[in-house]
């Protein structure tokens, strides 16, 4: 049985379930699910922890000096933190938990910028401090 918890259950609520598995933000960091890109993105303005997944390592931030434009990773990841920081700020206001927000990137391969959607949570980490995710948008 899967249970749903929302922020109108009780604590007592879920007395009487047990865990049979958990999966921590810290495990996926260290499975390499995830990679904290949290020194990036202070430099960015934020002041929470921040990690992206795999996928938007491999689909956004990955390059190699092969490659036939003037890009490397570290531009590319900044391009990644600083414009969620932007989608963080202009959402603030409105409570949102997920925030969809476009970027222009160029894939790999290819010499023209395309138009893709990333997905950033903000949301409890395992303490349950505040932390932010960046993934793609069929990720969760």
């Amino acid at each position: 049985m899967v249970v749903l918890v929302n922020k109108f259950m009780s604590a007592d609520a879920l007395d009487n379930f047990e865990v049979i598995s958990t999966y921590t933000r810290r495990q996926a960091i260290e499975d390499g699910m995830l990679i904290d890109v949290s020194a990036t993105a202070k430099d960015a303005g934020f002041s929470i922890p921040v990690a992206i997944s795999a996928g938007v390592q491999a689909e956004c931030v990955t390059w190699s000096d092969d490659e036939q434009t003037n890009q490397d990773e570290v531009g590319r990841l900044w391009d990644v933190v600083y414009l969620a920081g932007w989608a963080a700020r202009d959402k603030a206001s409105y409570g949102l938990r997920q925030v969809l927000f476009p970027m222009y990137r160029i894939a790999r391969g290819d010499t023209k910028a395309t138009r893709v959607h990333l997905k950033m949570d903000i949301g409890p980490g395992d303490s349950p401090e505040p932390v932010v995710t960046i993934m793609l948008p069929t990720e969760d």
